[in-house]
């Protein structure tokens, strides 16, 4: 009987350990660095924004100019400041627009999601890009700050920029007597 008890206790301890392991590495996927990328990446550069009252909102534009890049390779996003956007090319640069989900109007960082995969610091973040159908994680460290903006009419759009010859204005026109 003794013995019996034992094997149910081995069995249960058995089965409630490895569900534990389990369960705790499948939440958990290790993210590996490149050290050296097949591509030049030089200085990058973040600005602060904010947007108009009526919108709302601050985020961040990010600026990484790529060049000699080898290979077949697709840059897809970027992860800073606990925030992630897509990267979108611009000429001879990659962009990415990052906005905050906070709407105020403030430029502190966002708290980290629960299934956001790293732990950079301020002045860190993550490029990812895909060669030959395999996700690569490329750490860039020290991060330039350029001066920060405001976006009247919302947040930016690196995807299309309108431009517009006239200017709004509140003031009704007067005549001339």
């Amino acid at each position: 009987m003794k013995n019996l008890k034992r094997a149910i206790y081995a069995i249960v301890f058995t089965i409630v350990f490895s569900f534990t392991f389990q369960c705790a590495s499948s939440k958990e996927v290790a993210k590996t660095f490149e050290y050296q990328p097949p591509f030049i990446l030089n200085s990058v550069v973040f600005q602060e924004w904010y947007a108009g009252i009526k919108v709302g909102g601050t985020g961040i534009n990010l600026f990484l100019p790529i060049s000699d890049v080898k290979g077949n390779i697709v840059f897809d996003e970027v992860y800073f400041r606990n925030l992630k956007a897509k990267l979108v090319k611009k000429e001879h640069n990659y962009t990415a627009t990052l906005k905050n989900p906070s709407r105020q109007y403030s430029f502190k960082i966002a708290e980290k999601p629960g299934d956001y995969p790293f732990d950079l610091k301020d002045d860190e973040c993550v490029l990812t890009y895909i060669q030959n159908g395999e996700t690569k994680f490329y750490k860039i460290l020290a991060l330039k700050e350029v001066a920060g903006t405001y976006y009247e009419n919302g947040a930016p759009s690196i995807y299309t920029r309108n431009t517009s010859a006239g200017m709004a204005s509140l003031d009704e026109d007067e005549e001339d007597n």
